[in-house]
């Protein structure tokens, strides 16, 4: 397509602007569609624009670069290039300066006579024709390239449109309009990539699982992925994040949200970076974000206004917390959201940049950032520490003095100042704008500062707070006596050593400079004194539950700390000293007992104890037995039952082996007047709110005094008699001699009423004995006849 360019003068003349083209290119995330070819004439007199595209379309959210080229006749001099969409009522109106476009917008100059555009994080706003126009020295001649590039921003991104039916349905990746250069399309199932294809359909079966959910996203730009969307029904399990991609100043605060579903109970759910995937036990596994040491007491989870939303904190921004953030839930039987693409953070710090004086001496200063702040922030320009303006990031002035500082900051954020822009200036200079410091240590707080040369110093100070309209000499105020120690000198230094520090030496700390020309002061430095915390949760658990403790500060140390951890006022194993967690896992009553942690090289100042109870049901349940020798019947004897349990058993129940019934309650159990039936295994069971344990049985064995005992007594003592009897006979016989047969008779014939066989006689014994007719005499025989000894018949 062949047409002419006219340009207009400022008499009014047109100027034909020939052989114009625009090359286009893209940077960061950036799709370009319908390429025009343009075949421009030159123009009037050689002043010329070429551009190479007239229409472009590109994702919301992305970048692009618009680059052009110009030429002019020889002779002039171009002072003025820039690019517009809109006029006033005194012409165009540079991007720069269109509040619409503050801070998303930069200018480069590439080769001679050539320029580039840059648009971040791309709105539907700026969908508009941009022009490119420049002015000669004289500012006689101003310039436009017409018609200029007309710019689309989709309206809402890539968006995955599902058509046909249940079993049939088939997925788009749509744009409200037309992506050119054959872009290649990424499909993914569950944030899982599955495949890549020219077609923005997507050509396999698509799943009948009213769990999955789908996504697309073009090569290249995969950060801006689509939403994902659910095929088989209104829900399905998927996160998704509120904003893709921030930008936060370094030592502020960011929120990163994002809102999610489950078709199944959510047991747990937490956020990672999987930037920190070295740190973890299993690189496979994410871990809670609280638990980085990189992170101590820096991130808390905002609250769930409801189910389905959740928000992850981080303050104190570091450049290292630049990375990727996730969330992810757990189910009974899955893990969802670690595949689905998070939101990237980055965390930026201000400088103030100077662009070199032009031949009419005009510089701009420009507030700059690596990466663009996400919500169009307003910036604050300070002169010598005094807030002088209130605008864009770009401060233009004919008048800087290279004897004045200039510092920018973003409202809502002026404590985090930039630092100081000079040349021949006042400044004060902190190492750190804040510090976080514990109770009882000292702290230096670390200070240089510059002023003019043919100026006298008077005086040097640190203050904290204004008396009157002066600042208060810290050094003057009570209760700071041998409390600060200047280590400042009369030509840089200025640093302050505060010892022993309390928490009431919290606050804003600055440095105050007067000399014999003028006075100055430093932006305040925040000091924040914090004393070591143990947070337990829970303080009270059950055996085999899991105990966390926490050691925090109230603001962040730095470097990161090593901890040390304390049961009962010693120290605990630890190989994780640098996290600030500590976890009890799977407890039982042994780690009943008091807890208390510290920090490297402050072990003297540890927390305060944090008592962790242990409730478990009763074990080591046994019982013994009073008195412990052998039991007779007719005894007593106490059972008592003995167990370890917390809370205390507070029922105790006794039971006989093989009898249903209970024998008795109380810790003890007494059994008086024992009889045989009383013999048998006893046991207790031991019993509290946590649980029951039954103890091992104990036999209890009765003995009995049978009546045959006393019968077996005496019988013992007449067989004895008996035996002494028949001795005595035998003996008695050998002293007498042999007689006649009758007188030998007699002689061992002894009387059986005589007093020496009387005791013999069971019936002189007792009554009790008639029945032992063994040894009871036959009234029809000699009472001695089973004693008699045959008779012999004489030869």
């Amino acid at each position: 397509m062949n047409f002419d360019l006219y340009i207009q003068n400022s008499e009014g003349q047109d100027c034909r602007v020939g052989d114009a083209t625009m090359a286009l290119r893209t940077a960061g995330s950036v799709l370009g569609v319908f390429v025009w070819s343009v075949a421009v004439v030159l123009g009037q007199d050689g002043w010329s624009v070429k551009y190479t595209t007239q229409s472009i379309c590109v994702l919301k959210g992305s970048t692009v670069e618009l680059t052009c080229s110009y030429t002019y006749p020889s002779g002039y001099t171009v002072t003025t290039t820039f690019w517009f969409t809109k006029y006033n009522a005194v012409g165009p109106v540079s991007l720069s300066d269109d509040p619409d476009y503050k801070g998303r917008v930069t200018y480069r100059k590439d080769k001679e006579n050539e320029h580039t555009l840059t648009i971040t994080d791309l709105r539907e706003s700026d969908s508009a024709t941009y022009k490119f126009r420049f002015t000669d020295q004289t500012g006689k001649w101003r310039y436009t390239g017409e018609p200029g590039v007309t710019l689309s921003v989709t309206e809402s991104g890539l968006q995955v449109k599902v058509t046909g039916g249940h079993q049939d349905k088939t997925l788009t990746c749509s744009t409200t309009c037309t992506l050119t250069d054959n872009p290649t399309y990424i499909w993914y199932k569950n944030g899982q990539h599955l495949d890549e294809s020219t077609s923005p359909q997507y050509k396999d079966p698509v799943s009948s699982n009213y769990e999955d959910s789908y996504s697309c996203a073009v090569k290249g730009h995969e950060d801006l992925h689509s939403p994902a969307v659910c095929v088989q029904g209104q829900d399905c399990n998927r996160v998704s994040y509120t904003k893709r991609t921030i930008c936060a100043l370094k030592g502020s605060s960011v929120n990163i949200s994002c809102t999610y579903f489950s078709l199944y109970n959510i047991t747990s759910s937490l956020w990672f970076s999987p930037k920190q995937s070295d740190s973890w036990r299993d690189e496979l596994i994410p871990e809670d974000l609280t638990t980085d040491p990189g992170y101590a007491g820096r991130v808390e989870f905002v609250g769930e206004k409801e189910r389905g939303q959740s928000t992850v904190r981080i303050t104190d921004l570091r450049e290292e917390d630049s990375a990727e953030y996730k969330f992810i839930f757990n189910t009974q039987t899955s893990r969802w959201g670690h595949s689905f693409p998070g939101t990237t953070l980055t965390v930026t710090d201000l400088q103030v940049k100077v662009t070199p004086a032009t031949e009419a001496g005009k510089r701009t200063l420009t507030c700059i950032t690596t990466c663009t702040l996400t919500d169009n922030p307003t910036y604050i320009w300070y002169q010598n520490g005094h807030k002088v303006k209130e605008d864009s990031s770009s401060l233009d002035s004919d008048s800087f003095s290279d004897a004045d500082s200039y510092s920018c900051a973003v409202k809502g954020h002026e404590d985090l100042l930039s630092p100081a822009e000079c040349q021949k200036c006042w400044s004060v200079t902190y190492t750190h704008q804040s510090i976080c410091a514990l109770k009882g240590t000292t702290v230096d707080i670390s200070c240089s500062y510059t002023y003019p040369s043919y100026h006298e110093i008077k005086k040097a100070f640190w203050f904290t707070k204004w008396s009157g309209r002066d600042p208060e000499d810290l050094s003057s105020v009570p209760g700071y006596e041998g409390h600060i120690e200047y280590l400042g000198d009369k030509e840089s230094d200025c640093t302050l050593r505060i010892t022993d520090l309390r928490l009431s030496d919290s606050a804003g700390y600055r440095f105050r400079l007067i000399t014999s020309g003028e006075m100055v002061a430093g932006s305040p430095v925040s000091l924040t004194v914090s004393d070591v915390v143990l947070e337990m949760d829970p303080t009270s658990v059950s055996e085999r539950e899991n105990v966390t403790l926490r050691c925090r500060t109230n603001c962040t140390l730095d470097p990161i700390t090593v901890y040390s951890w304390y049961k009962n006022g010693q120290p605990i194993p630890n190989n994780n000293t640098s996290s600030p967690v500590y976890i009890l896992f799977s407890v039982s009553s042994e780690d009943t007992g008091r807890y208390s942690c510290s920090v490297e090289g402050h072990e003297d100042l540890p927390s305060a104890e944090e008592t962790l109870t242990v409730t478990y049901g009763p074990k080591n349940t046994s019982v013994s037995v009073s008195p412990s020798g052998g039991i007779v019947e007719g005894s007593s004897v106490t059972l008592t039952c003995s167990s370890d349990a917390n809370p205390p058993v507070d029922k105790y129940t006794w039971y006989k082996k093989n009898v249903t019934s209970p024998k008795a309650s109380g810790q003890s159990y007494s059994i008086t007047n024992i009889s045989s039936e009383d013999r048998g295994e006893y046991y207790c069971e031991a019993s509290n709110i946590k649980g029951t344990e039954t103890s091992i049985p104990v036999h209890i064995n009765v003995m009995s005094v049978f009546p045959w005992v006393p019968v077996m007594g005496v019988g013992a003592v007449l067989t004895a008699g008996a035996l002494l009897l028949t001795i005595y006979c035998t003996l008695k016989r050998r002293y007498t001699g042999e007689s006649d047969a009758t007188t030998d008779t007699q002689s061992v014939h002894p009387d059986c009423n005589s007093d020496t066989y009387t005791g013999l006689n069971m019936r002189t014994m007792s009554p009790d004995y008639d029945s032992l007719a063994s040894v009871h005499s036959d009234p029809n025989s000699n009472k001695c006849t089973s004693l008699k000894k045959n008779t012999r018949s004489p030869e």
